[in-house]
């Protein structure tokens, strides 16, 4: 028998992260052949919710075969199938699976870098053309990866996604009450006193519509406010290759020194993909309270109750961002045992706790 679970995350997927409605064109991405439970069950529902459903199929490993054998021309190619597919979806839902972390281990990072500025072009394509949510499905390696039982990652997985996202969304909205109106943001900790502005710039909630697990506040930072220092305790990870000890600092909105405990030159590549790759597109807070370990694995570390994270990169306009990039990276600071945030002076997070509305 089925796991009927499956069938109730498509249902949030297509009627509430997407809402899909009949006539909707709808762009269906399964990653990886173990995502082909949900593949269907989300498939079967947006055909119930009247959309025209079209599936592709995408893998890590294939990915792996082009940065192996393909030329800079081919490894820096943006795949037209995919950009047409952006441009003629009204919905698209990615059904991300897991993959062996160290699948990329060995190939130059030049190589890895270009290929993610190819791909960031479908990302922004993504975000600015379509109702789009990610989920990342776990398999056996995404157990190991974060030592726990196959069965048991499930259980935990279905924890994070399977809630009631109306009343998370209240919930995140008396969060963001605390964070809004003011001008100037502060991230105190361990090796990090960091600053910036965001005056003018909206908050959001992601409660749902974009990510599976959802559960993040998050702005747009003004472009040329950060200054200061911030080192991460959690590695930052990008293609799957990790990046331990972080630390980076900032003058007039952009990184000037940057530093590693580990895959450095990635981290360097990485800040010199474009002209905006250096500026912060992002700050935003972990608030779900069902992910409380880190996975390395972004779309669930970032999510993590009583978490910061910044992301590299492109801004989301809908905050007010205006800096563009093809990099969008986030890497998640952990105050849960030490450190705070404070909104114009006024402490709205420490140590892992919002303070009263």
């Amino acid at each position: 028998m089925s796991d009927p679970r499956w069938e109730q995350l498509a249902a949030i997927l297509v009627r509430y992260s997407t809402g899909v409605r009949p006539g909707d064109r709808v762009m269906i991405t399964m990653m990886e052949d173990h995502t082909l439970p949900l593949t269907r069950a989300v498939h079967a529902e947006a055909v119930r919710a009247g959309g025209l459903s079209q599936i592709e199929f995408q893998s890590a490993v294939l990915e792996r075969d082009l940065l192996l054998h393909g030329n800079a021309d081919q490894v820096a190619w943006v795949p037209e199938p995919q950009k047409t597919a952006m441009e003629w979806a009204d919905v698209y839902i990615a059904l991300r699976g897991a993959s062996d972390p160290r699948l990329l281990d060995g190939i130059p990072a030049e190589r890895i870098a270009a290929r993610r500025r190819a791909m960031g072009v479908i990302s922004a394509l993504r975000t600015e053309r379509t109702r789009w949510v990610l989920i990342r499905v776990p398999d056996e390696s995404f157990a190991r990866q974060i030592g726990m039982s196959l069965e048991d990652t499930m259980d935990f997985f279905f924890r994070t996604v399977l809630l009631d996202w109306e009343r998370e969304g209240e919930r995140y909205s008396e969060v963001r009450r605390l964070f809004s109106g003011g001008s100037r943001v502060e991230i105190h900790g361990t090796g990090t006193h960091l600053t910036f502005g965001t005056e003018g710039r909206t908050y959001e909630v992601e409660d749902g519509h974009v990510n599976m697990p959802g559960g993040e506040l998050f702005t747009a930072p003004v472009e040329d406010s950060m200054e200061g220092e911030i080192t991460f305790e959690f590695p930052g990870v990008y293609a799957g290759q990790s990046i331990p000890g972080i630390h980076l600092r900032f003058s007039g909105g952009s990184v000037v020194d940057a530093a590693a405990d580990g895959n450095e030159e990635l981290l360097h590549h990485l800040l010199d993909m474009d002209g905006g790759s250096r500026r912060v597109g992002e700050f935003g807070v972990g608030l779900n309270r069902g992910g409380d370990r880190f996975c390395g694995d972004i779309l669930y570390d970032e999510k993590i109750h009583g978490t910061v994270h910044l992301a590299l990169g492109r801004s989301y306009k809908s905050c007010g961002g205006l800096n563009e990039s093809a990099l969008h990276w986030d890497i998640v600071k952990d105050l849960r045992a030490s450190g705070r945030v404070m909104v114009d002076g006024r402490t709205v997070l420490e140590e892992g706790r919002f303070a009263a509305g």
